[in-house]
């Protein structure tokens, strides 16, 4: 006599997050950091001005040289302390952000336009364009771009404007040559070919079959040169080359603690702290943005 038993069904097993899901969301929580950080610099540089009352060319003597946390003569607290001329170096750094912010991006844009244009042309036309364009290339490369940068700034008086042009005279390379490449391989693909034959113009193949490709690796490498642009940028200020000095640099503000280093470090350390924290930052995120691109190639 065969006896049936009665078939249960198991219980559903306890859902457990893998080990390996769990380092994935670690390292999704870690490479989001310097993006936070990164946009909590633009923030400051945006609204921190308008909140913040600074004069570059004001300060309480009384003041001077206090340590940060310390009570000004006005009752205010000074969160970052407060420089030689007894200027608050909170405001500084916030002003400072903001100057670098500005700085970073018009270099970025006029390098990105002029260097786009150029590489993208060059490759994609070829010839004699893309000898011109090579040889000029060639040339600017056998200069270091910040010693460039420093001569161009010493010739010229001290503004913002020569400040930029100095530092786009180089700046524009990177995004010529990546532009470049891209073009000459894009325009072996089947749709630019097809688009060659049927007749449309150069122009209209460039903005809608090759420009397109080109953007989100520009965008990845516009993170780098922004970085760099920022560190130029305080390195000429620092030497004296840069902004004038009724602006607010933090290349400014270090080079002016420089010699209150052992009795008032915090004039240079923090405004140095602050620069090399947005520049990691900075970093970290145009490498991301770079794997993301290259995975979608």
């Amino acid at each position: 006599m065969t006896t049936m038993g009665l078939v249960q069904n198991p219980a559903p097993p306890t859902p457990l997050v893998p080990a390996r899901t769990r380092r994935a969301t670690v390292r999704r929580v870690v490479a989001a950091v310097p993006i936070i950080i990164f946009g909590l610099y633009v923030v400051a540089a945006i609204i921190g001005p308008l909140l913040i009352d600074y004069s570059p060319v004001g300060g309480e003597l009384d003041d001077r040289l206090l340590a940060p946390g310390s009570v000004l003569s006005d009752g205010s607290t000074a969160l970052f302390g407060t420089d030689a001329l007894g200027r608050d170096l909170f405001g500084q750094v916030v002003y400072g952000a903001r100057t670098s912010v500005f700085i970073g991006t018009l270099v970025v844009l006029i390098s990105a336009l002029a260097g786009i244009t150029v590489g993208t042309v060059a490759g994609y036309r070829g010839g004699k364009t893309d000898l011109v364009a090579s040889r000029i290339i060639d040339v600017l490369l056998a200069f270091p771009g910040i010693l460039l940068a420093i001569v161009i700034a010493g010739v010229f008086d001290r503004s913002l404007a020569i400040v930029v042009i100095a530092l786009s005279v180089t700046n524009w390379i990177g995004f010529a040559r990546l532009s470049r490449s891209m073009a000459m391989t894009l325009r072996e693909r089947d749709w630019v070919k097809s688009a060659t034959v049927m007749g449309v113009r150069r122009r209209r193949i460039l903005a809608r079959h090759i420009l397109p490709f080109i953007a989100g690796p520009t965008f990845a490498l516009a993170t780098t040169e922004f970085a760099g642009a920022i560190l130029a940028e305080a390195s000429l200020s620092f030497l004296g080359l840069g902004l004038p000095s009724a602006s607010v640099s933090w290349g400014q503000t270090i080079a002016a603690g420089k010699e209150y280093l052992a009795s008032a470090w915090w004039i240079s350390a923090i405004p140095g702290i602050a620069l090399a924290l947005l520049v990691i930052c900075v970093g970290f995120t145009g490498d991301r943005l770079t794997r993301y691109f290259g995975r979608k190639q």
